[in-house]
């Protein structure tokens, strides 16, 4: 992975790029200047975000993490010119800025927008469904994740995947996520026991995650991701020298999954905090040792699936106090200088622990 950064005018562009014949890129653009304007920070962004596609291809993701969704996420639309999977969700970048966005981009890919909330990326032979800023009208966080995983199910079944063979990773962000996990976790249990994805099987890699809308009705948003194609192998992480499985405290994730292609690999590591391999919190209250044991068992996970930090090429990290910005940021600027990453502010689904990091590593 060839990591490379930049700052122009108010903004910080890191890059993390990976070559060969199918080459692609991660890029993470924050904003630098609390007190700017936020129309003026988005002329900015989005100046630097075309000079990212232009550089790298075509963007296959784009995500935007906002600090008031509910007044800036229609500005964040309206710029958008990019036919791509976009995700806007409500964490606030905790710099003190406004905005902050994530682009990954692949050199060959192709895009097909199947409909508002789902593109066909296609490249090499390798078809991949990105389902992003999905919502619903249903009442309570349990009949949103029901109606929302029934809508993904519905939409791979049309492409001919199904929700258990091809979905590899998924996101949840929860409004308010310390009273509506539970009703997430139910809604997924009882969607996965439809389609037979059970502790005797396997799950989904996913990140379940403090997370605002715009429509302040909406206790769930989805993104997710599917696969299909010839060749393609998975293989799920468990981490069990340091993580427990997700099943023996009630709900159903993986704890990493590893996508072989033709030429090379994913590795999605789902939301990971300071737990051990019996499913405890470990060092609750101090923000310090947490992220250091948090790292550790991402490290577990990466190492499991033939890689390290060497080769991750985007990084957010969830904190539930806006206090322990600097504590973390100092851990992971001395760890990892190169890494392009967010930190945001997102309360995890358990409150004992104060911060929470996914990652994908491409190798």
């Amino acid at each position: 992975m060839l990591y490379t950064s930049f700052t122009d005018k108010n903004i910080l562009v890191s890059t993390a790029g990976w070559s060969s014949e199918a080459s692609e890129s991660f890029s993470m653009l924050s904003l630098t200047d609390p007190l700017m304007p936020f129309e003026s920070s988005l002329d900015i962004l989005f100046e630097n975000i075309r000079k990212v596609i232009e550089a790298n291809g075509t963007p296959v993701l784009m995500r935007f993490f906002v600090s008031d969704p509910a007044n800036q996420t229609e500005s964040v639309r309206k710029r958008m010119v990019f036919d791509c999977p976009v995700s806007i969700i409500g964490q606030a970048p905790l710099n003190g800025t406004k905005i902050a966005a994530m682009v990954w981009c692949r050199e060959s890919a192709a895009i097909c927008r199947i409909s508002d909330r789902m593109h066909k990326v296609t490249e090499r032979g390798i078809d991949e469904f990105w389902y992003t800023g999905g919502l619903s009208g249903a009442d309570g966080s349990y009949n949103q994740t029901v109606s929302l995983l029934d809508e993904l199910s519905a939409g791979l079944e049309a492409q001919g995947l199904t929700l258990e063979s091809n979905c590899m990773r998924t996101w949840l962000f929860v409004q308010n996520i310390d009273v509506n996990y539970k009703g997430v976790v139910e809604g997924r249990n009882t969607v996965f026991d439809r389609h037979g994805l059970t502790p005797d099987t396997h799950f989904i890699a996913s990140t379940g995650i403090e997370g605002r809308t715009e429509n302040c009705a909406s206790k769930v948003m989805l993104d997710a991701v599917a696969v299909s194609g010839p060749g393609v192998l998975v293989k799920y992480l468990h981490g069990e020298s340091h993580l427990n499985r997700t099943s023996q405290y009630g709900v159903r994730f993986e704890r990493g999954t590893m996508i072989e292609y033709p030429d090379r690999r994913h590795v999605y590591i789902s939301g990971t905090a300071s737990i051990d391999n019996k499913g405890k919190i470990l060092y609750e209250g101090d923000i310090e040792r947490q992220t250091n044991r948090m790292i550790e068992n991402v490290q577990v996970l990466l190492s499991e699936a033939g890689c390290g930090f060497g080769q991750v090429g985007s990084m957010i990290v969830y904190l539930r106090d806006i206090a322990d910005y600097a504590v973390v940021k100092d851990i992971f600027d001395k760890r990892f200088p190169d890494t392009p990453r967010v930190i945001v502010q997102a309360p995890v689904c358990r409150p004992g622990w104060l911060v929470e990091m996914e990652c994908v590593a491409i190798y």
